[in-house]
C-alpha cells in the first residue's frame, strides 16, 4: 500500500506540471496569433482572417483546460463575505448542498451538451476550416471534469472537512 502511494505522489507533481503546461502553450499560442494579426493589420495593412480564430480557439481551450484540470479548489470564486463567517462544519454542509447541485446541474446538462457538440462536427469555422465540434468539445471534458471535482468535494465534505480555501486577509489575487 506504501508503495503506490509513493508512486502516486511522484506522479501528481508531473501530471500538474503537464496539465499547466499545457494552459501557459495556449496562452502563448493565443498571445502569437493575437500579435500576428496587429502586426499583419497595422504594420502591413493586411488584415489576417485566420489569427481571429486561432485566437479564439487557444482563448476557448486555454479558459476550459484550465479550469477543468489546473484551478485548484482554494482559487474557485465564492462569496467569501457569508462563507468565512461560517464555522468548519457548516461550510462543510455548505460545500455538500452546493456540490450536490453542481453535480446535478452538470450531469443534466452533459447528454444534451454532448450531442450538440457531437452535432457541431457538420460545422467548420470558416478560415482554418477547422471542425466545430473539436473547437467545442473541451466543453464536455471540462463539464466531466468539474462533475469529478464536486465528487470530491461533497466526499470531503460529507466526512466533516470544508472546502480549502483562504478565510480573512481578503482575496488571494
Amino acid at each position: 500500500m506504501a508503495r503506490k502511494v509513493k508512486k502516486r505522489t511522484k506522479i501528481a507533481p508531473v501530471l500538474r506540471q503537464i496539465v499547466e503546461g499545457v494552459a501557459g502553450l495556449f496562452l502563448v499560442l493565443m498571445f502569437l496569433s493575437f500579435m500576428a494579426q496587429v502586426v499583419s493589420r497595422y504594420v502591413f495593412n493586411n488584415p489576417l482572417g485566420w489569427t481571429d480564430e486561432a485566437s479564439v480557439f487557444f482563448w476557448v481551450w486555454g479558459t476550459l483546460w484550465g479550469a477543468a484540470f489546473v484551478l485548484r479548489e482554494k482559487n474557485e470564486i465564492r462569496f467569501d463575505i457569508f462563507y468565512s463567517a461560517l464555522s468548519e462544519k457548516t461550510r462543510a454542509r455548505a460545500a455538500v448542498i452546493t456540490g450536490i447541485c453542481c453535480i446535478v446541474l452538470f450531469a443534466v446538462s452533459l447528454p444534451a451538451t454532448y450531442a450538440y457538440v457531437a452535432f457541431l462536427k457538420v460545422e467548420r469555422s470558416a478560415y482554418l476550416g477547422i471542425r466545430l465540434d473539436y473547437l467545442y468539445a473541451i466543453y464536455v471534458i471540462f463539464a466531466v471534469a468539474t462533475i469529478a471535482r464536486y465528487v470530491m468535494i461533497v466526499y470531503r465534505g460529507l466526512r466533516g472537512t470544508p472546502p480549502d480555501i483562504q478565510i480573512g486577509g481578503g482575496s488571494a489575487l
